[in-house]
């Protein structure tokens, strides 16, 4: 009895202890104060359609070094009167897993016509939309566009008035960014950084974030133009799990 009693005392302070915020994690308004936030799985307005496991307060963690980088980029941006703005950064695993159970859920479409208007559920795992890790859970991975200053105003998002995220910017929901030829987490090819069916000005848009984001040490990919990396993130092999409260 008192060997039972041992481990389940030593499963949960282990537990407790996972849950503990990394030291080499900092909320990134603490490095960038005038970093602006949208913070998507916060709220209902992602392809979810409701606010996401692990997200329960608005703040946004991320590695202090990939932080520090993200600076040096905001310092450019300011000089241009322009601004990051972050949609995610550090993502709980448990975000992940909701988001592996809602892509198996196949009759839940709530969010179809503004995120994957074209593509159908069934493909989100085959064409590697969903996958069971991210590499947002190891700290150091960051979704974001630019703003303009001052910041423009945005609209909520109306999950009955929604709007095909791959249309021009005049046609899809009314983001504050600079256009960048898609709305954020559109499942759509129009999405990939290089994709050539995109306009001039969309075009250098999306080469002045990663040209800046590749300057100061992240590296992008190919699929999804607001996606970036630290390249030499501190933690490659570690996916946390901590709460964002």
């Amino acid at each position: 009895m008192k060997k039972t009693a041992l481990i389940l005392f030593l499963i949960f302070s282990f537990n407790l202890f996972s849950q503990e915020i990394p030291k080499e994690f900092v909320e990134i308004r603490d490095v960038i104060p005038d970093i602006i936030l949208d913070l998507r799985y916060l709220t209902n307005h992602n392809f979810l359609g409701v606010p996401v496991d692990g997200y329960k307060a608005e703040k946004c963690f991320i590695t202090k070094v990939a932080a520090d980088s993200l600076a040096k980029v905001q310092a450019e941006l300011r000089k241009l009167n322009l601004s990051l703005k972050v949609y995610d950064a550090y993502r709980p695993q448990r975000a992940v897993n909701h988001f592996v159970r809602w892509a198996k859920d196949l009759s839940d479409t709530i969010t179809k016509k503004e995120f994957y208007p074209t593509l159908d559920k069934s493909r989100l795992f085959v064409d590697g939309f969903i996958a069971e890790k991210s590499g947002h859970s190891r700290g150091s991975t960051i979704d974001l566009t630019i703003v303009p200053v001052p910041i423009p105003n945005q609209p909520e998002f109306d999950v009955n008035n929604q709007c095909e995220c791959f249309k021009s910017v005049e046609k899809r929901f009314k983001d504050n960014s600079i256009d960048m030829g898609t709305g954020f987490d559109c499942f759509n090819e129009l999405s990939h950084t290089e994709n050539p069916n995109i306009t001039s000005q969309q075009r250098a848009n999306r080469l002045l974030l990663k040209s800046l984001m590749e300057k100061y040490g992240f590296r992008g990919i190919k699929e999804e133009w607001w996606h970036f990396t630290l390249r030499n993130e501190p933690f490659p092999k570690t996916y946390f799990d901590f709460v964002i409260e």
